[in-house]
């Protein structure tokens, strides 16, 4: 049985490369710097001998492979120790790619924003038509047991991201993954760490256009300026547009009409409808790219309109955290302006809220080095009010961002935001935690102090 052993296991991606691999027949062992659930409770489940710390001592006796994340650097102990002793080594997506992808249909699910709920989506509506397709998904889907599955269909489906492949390989991911049906959700400046202009990224994503096959799928918005102006780049495969406007131009509508009801017109006809438990705009165009990559491999829409309608969501993608004294909380992963500002629209148009209420951790490396001032509190301004942590690092001035709009409050602790929303929260408010880390665990202590109150 060969032996597979991955450098940052506990990571979402990395995580999954080990349950596929688990699943495959190989002998998995993986180490992290910090072993962290959900991962390590997930890896724990599958049988990964998990150790913690980056030691040489790890390599011995020798994998026959080791599998290396991108949070892996030059200088890290046992990459050394790789190195100098020769051992194969792989990134996660150039192993994936050889050992699973190759001879599979591959859904690839990339963009901006949307990637992980609209990547659960597809897979749940293969799911739900009687398809086990293999997946693997950046996040913890509440419809599957796991985040990542080998699968026996010929589909496999992966969320497909722009962030580089390893300390070793300078690629954007996706480009490893050769897929059939391509989904491109959006397209803007993100991970101002690694890139720097938009200009940088789109070349990335054209590199990905140029590898999709002239017998396969893309699917792309009708709205965004950036997708069309990447597609007038060349593109040599056909192509279904979808948006959430009926007056957008697109071939396929995914609405909102009325709230708690999905709807979808194709050519300006209705073709089908469903409750849901989503909401917002963003959510009716994931949900919409979603049903036409499931329907390039075969499933037609109102298949997918019935998935849809039972599909319970994701981990940290607008998560209900409970309902406390009447104030709802919910846990999101948005940590771009758009995203942001998307997420608490589609929050104000939830039956039974009054107010939504911003909670916001500036952490993500780009929002730390102020690629984002100017946009982040009209994002921001979406909410009826918005709490803001100043976090160490920051390189830029919050208080001149919102020093023009006085519902946003900046503050140096969360202790003080959780007592702000305390002493002001009422029945009816919705209040949206958003970052992209665990924000020093405010969740649990949010809930905590407000149903507490008297």
């Amino acid at each position: 049985m060969q032996h597979v052993h991955i450098l940052g296991v506990c990571g979402t991606f990395m995580g999954g490369v080990a349950a596929i691999a688990k699943e495959a027949g190989y002998r998995v062992t993986g180490s992290d710097r910090n072993i962290y659930p959900p991962m390590s409770t997930q890896l724990a489940r599958l049988g990964v001998e998990l150790i913690e710390g980056y030691e040489a001592s790890q390599l011995d006796p020798a994998p026959d492979v080791v599998v290396v994340g991108n949070v892996m650097t030059r200088g890290m102990p046992v990459v050394e120790e790789m190195l100098n002793r020769r051992i194969p080594y792989l990134s996660g997506p150039e192993w994936l790619a050889g050992a699973v992808l190759r001879n599979r249909h591959v859904i690839g699910v990339s963009g901006t924003h949307g990637k992980t709920t609209t990547t659960s989506l597809v897979a749940w509506i293969l799911e739900y038509a009687g398809r086990k397709a293999g997946f693997l998904i950046g996040g913890v889907p509440a419809d599957f047991e796991f985040s990542a599955r080998l699968g026996t269909d010929p589909v496999f489906v992966i969320e497909a991201d722009e962030y580089d492949t390893a300390f070793f390989d300078k690629r954007a991911k996706f480009l490893l993954y050769r897929p059939q049906t391509l989904i491109i959700n959006n397209l803007e400046f993100d991970h101002a760490d690694i890139y720097p202009d938009l200009e940088a990224i789109t070349r990335q994503f054209h590199q990905l256009i140029r590898s999709v096959p002239a017998n396969g799928r893309l699917v792309v918005p009708a709205q965004d300026a950036n997708v069309t102006a990447l597609l007038e780049r060349g593109c040599w495969t056909p192509r279904d547009n979808f948006a959430s406007r009926a007056d957008a131009g697109a071939e396929w509508v995914a609405l909102e009409d009325p709230a708690g009801t999905l709807r979808v017109l194709h050519e300006g006809r209705e073709v089908g409808r469903c409750q849901w438990q989503m909401s917002g705009t963003h959510n009716a165009e994931n949900a919409m790219a979603a049903m036409l990559a499931a329907r390039a491999v075969g499933v037609e829409v109102p298949v997918a309109l019935e998935a849809i309608g039972r599909f319970k969501g994701v981990q940290r993608r607008l998560q209900s955290l409970g309902n406390f004294g009447g104030v709802q909380v919910f846990d999101d992963f948005a940590h771009h302006p758009t995203a942001i500002r998307r997420t608490l629209e589609g929050v104000r148009k939830r039956p039974g809220v009054q107010r939504v209420v911003a909670v916001f951790e500036p952490r993500s490396n780009s929002m730390k080095l102020g690629v984002y001032q100017g946009a982040l509190a009209p994002a921001l301004g979406a909410a009826d009010q918005a709490w803001v942590l100043r976090p160490a690092g920051l390189r830029w001035d919050l208080d001149a961002e919102f020093r023009a709009d006085p519902r946003i409050r900046v503050c140096p602790d969360i202790e003080t935001i959780i007592n702000g929303i305390v002493a002001d929260g009422r029945p009816g408010d919705a209040v949206v935690v958003m970052s992209n880390g665990d924000f020093q665990g405010i969740h649990g202590a949010l809930g905590k102090a407000l149903g507490s109150r008297r």
